[in-house]
């Protein structure tokens, strides 16, 4: 009876449009409540708290305060113009320059919101006045920002390590291949969606002069994620030190080198990526609260027990979990997502000998699509509230870059060394 009000809660709060750490939070102590294990209260603290004592989470709000100090130290011009200095001249080459560039705050920043923010604020308008039409040029903004989750330094995958006791380091080294895949897919459609309009203007083909300058003024922050991910590669910094030293390369690069990063403009960036940080941390304490009850009740063992009984076959299971991911991405965010499933999903990957790393990433690139389905996700109503143009519109504008991704989803899913080459390579 408790478990049942417990779920039918949870899914009446999502419906409402509850924030998802209210859902988890709520839900929770309902059930506790109507159990009359009033006891279990004195723990609730403690289990908030242990979900987010975690070293690893030290990383969350240094790679926000990065992002943050490296856009508002003009770094996102710099590889706008460095992007558009090789790409721009090609029929639809404003596509790929947002395509690109997304990619590189992707390596930067690790959030698709964020990243989803700048290129519809700063690429979209320039793609506008060149004769592309709005939906299809904001659909490029709201599909190229799915890297973000899933290229390295990314948010979901440090928050998949702690829920999965799984090393971020080697999870950070995997999302390069399908980060880079996800870029493919959104490039061929780009492609072909330019080629249905002859509308477009090309940007005037630059000389090898500027082309050089921009590829020299863009280098320091290109050099960035190398920075990163050879330190991690090396051993010589972990993940967390990673976020740290992204901040002090942020603050030199905008601050010393571009000149663009004034003292004043301190006090605002560390606000604003501290209220970004208290959500997702708020999430993953009442994530944990959520996932006690859900370990009470027994649910990831029935949930296992269950998918084996209906086929031993790894490829069907995977198909399975593959759907129902699809299903949970329309309604929640990836965050929150990968806290409430993992739990749930990883004993039964686990049982079936599927690589907690290639888990991740299949979990990953599944979640991430759903930033960019109706009806939650989150980067349609950023990119919409931007650039003003509907959701539906841009959903239906979304559709070639839906397949790009679903064919990256598959391949990522049914081909675990796409996963695994990279982490192995360097373990």
């Amino acid at each position: 009876m408790g478990f049942s009000a417990f779920l039918l809660l949870f899914f009446a709060l999502i419906g409402l449009g509850v924030p998802i750490a209210f859902v988890l939070g709520l839900s929770s102590f309902a059930y506790i409540l109507i159990e009359g294990q009033t006891s279990l209260l004195l723990a609730t603290g403690q289990r908030m708290v242990q979900g987010v004592n975690n070293f690893s989470l030290l990383a969350v709000p240094f790679f926000l305060l990065a992002g943050e100090l490296m856009n508002r130290g003009g770094i996102t011009w710099r590889l706008i113009e460095f992007a558009q200095s090789i790409l721009g001249h090609f029929h639809g080459g404003l596509a790929y320059v947002n395509i690109v560039v997304s990619g590189f705050l992707s390596s930067i920043i690790g959030s698709a919101n964020a990243v989803a923010a700048i290129t519809s604020a700063s690429i979209v308008p320039e793609m506008a006045r060149k004769g592309y039409n709005l939906n299809a040029a904001s659909a490029v903004s709201a599909a190229a920002a799915t890297m973000g989750p899933i290229v390295p330094p990314s948010l979901i995958l440090i928050l998949y390590g702690v829920a999965a006791n799984t090393s971020i380091g080697a999870l950070f080294l995997a999302g390069i291949i399908p980060g880079l895949l996800l870029g493919a897919g959104f490039f061929v459609a780009a492609y072909f969606v330019s080629r249905r309009d002859a509308g477009i203007q090309r940007t005037p083909r630059v000389t090898t002069k500027q082309a050089l300058r921009a590829t020299l003024v863009a280098l320091p922050p290109l050099s960035i994620p190398l920075v990163i991910l050879g330190g991690i590669i090396s051993g010589v910094f972990t993940p967390t030190e990673a976020g740290a030293i992204a901040c002090v390369l942020a603050i030199g690069l905008g601050g010393f080198f571009y000149r663009e990063l004034a003292w004043r403009d301190l006090p605002g960036i560390v606000l604003r990526a501290g209220i970004v940080t208290a959500g997702v941390l708020f999430i993953a304490a009442t994530a944990a609260l959520f996932g006690w009850i859900m370990a009470i009740e027994r649910i990831p063992a029935i949930v296992a027990a269950w998918m084996t009984g209906l086929s031993s076959d790894p490829n069907i299971i995977l198909l399975m979990i593959m759907a129902s991911l699809l299903v949970i991405g329309l309604f929640l965010e990836p965050l929150a997502a990968i806290l409430i499933t993992v739990p749930v999903l990883l004993p039964v990957a686990t049982q079936l000998g599927i690589h907690p790393v290639h888990f991740g990433m299949m979990m990953s690139v599944n979640l991430v699509i759903g930033l960019i389905t109706p009806p939650v996700g989150l980067v349609l109503f950023i990119v919409t509230g931007i650039t003003r143009v509907s959701v539906v519109a841009l959903s239906r504008a979304l559709l070639p870059y839906y397949l790009g991704a679903l064919v990256v989803l598959f391949l990522v899913t049914f081909v675990p060394q796409l996963s695994l080459f990279l982490p192995d390579l360097f373990k």
